[in-house]
């Protein structure tokens, strides 16, 4: 039995589980470079068994599994995962496991670049870097609007930091009610009201259909010229295009991005470039915690599917 492990960019894969058990059973491979290339993928995984994910770094579909006869397992990391083609998983009759719980990191990592971006932290950091002395001046946070879109887990903790900031906070989506936000510590408007009453528009939807593209064009044009759209969950929920024309043309103040369309993101995206854009390459839940959560769980899944049992099965 062979096994792959993709993306373990940092190399801490084997070093936050024990993986003794599945060692003992299956040949197992790390690999802590990202393939683009399509055909360099399938040739990297065509003679593997099993293989584990971290999130969404390698999409996982039909194309791709149509050239993988060996293939009978996927891992992945975390609940969700929309980049894995599930009917065409299960009717090549793959076994499809994730991963349970989030962490904290996620939340932490959307304060993280408010913060940085309400002190302008980067470009105060860079002028300290090359001999300068303060070249901005910075926003309050206390008495703004923190605008949240997605109050589940994730959400619901970044409520709390806003309302202990004094951040008057509201929050939408298609299920949200009433009752739950105000729990949650904030108050239940419609997406309208969100858009355009934001200070800081900060995104905590799972990916689907329904939520792709959530923020367009005509979202971008009703937010507060002085807003940042800050998107730590996925990039898609977002519609890139609309996003750098809207920034480009300073229709909004900027925008903090942990996750992007394409990951990596490409050398000469603008992204990289932009002075009214912070980006970060997708770490929101890098931390030694959440990974020994994720790894240790994607052992246990393992060793419950090489005993014919398979747990926390995708759906």
């Amino acid at each position: 039995m062979k096994i792959a492990i993709l993306d373990d960019y940092q190399g801490v894969a084997r070093t936050h589980a024990d993986w003794s058990e599945v060692d003992r059973r299956a040949e197992v491979v790390t690999f802590d470079d990202h393939l683009a290339d399509f055909e360099a993928l399938v040739e990297r995984l065509r003679p593997f068994d099993a293989i584990h994910i971290m999130r969404e770094r390698t999409p996982i579909d039909a194309a791709l599994l149509e050239r993988l006869p060996h293939l009978k397992y996927i891992g992945s990391n975390a609940p969700h995962n929309a980049g894995i083609d599930l009917p065409a998983a299960r009717s090549r009759e793959i076994t499809v496991t994730y991963t349970d719980g989030v962490g904290n990191g996620a939340p932490e990592m959307t304060w993280a670049l408010i913060f940085a971006a309400a002190r302008h932290i980067p470009a105060e950091v860079a002028d300290v870097r090359s001999g300068g002395w303060q070249v901005s001046v910075g926003r309050d946070l206390e008495g703004s609007t923190l605008g949240i879109m997605g109050l589940g887990k994730i959400g619901q903790r970044v409520a709390a930091v806003g309302n202990a900031l004094g951040m008057r906070v509201i929050a939408w989506s298609q299920n949200l009610t009433s009752e739950n936000a105000k729990a949650a510590g904030g108050r239940r408007v419609d997406k309208s009201t969100l858009i355009e009453e934001a200070d800081w528009l900060s995104l905590h939807l799972i990916l689907s259909d329904r939520s792709r593209g959530v923020i367009g064009a005509e979202e971008l044009q009703r937010m507060k010229r002085s807003a940042w759209l800050v998107n730590t969950s996925r990039g898609p929920l977002v519609d890139e295009a609309a996003l750098i024309e809207a920034l480009e043309a300073r229709r909004i103040a900027g925008a903090a991005l942990d996750v992007f369309d394409q990951e990596p993101l490409p050398q000469n995206h603008p992204f990289r470039t932009f002075g009214n854009v912070i980006s970060t390459p997708h770490i929101g839940y890098v931390t030694h915690d959440t990974y020994r959560l994720f790894y240790r769980q994607a052992v246990e899944n393992l060793v419950a599917w090489l005993n014919d049992a398979p747990i926390r099965q995708m759906s």
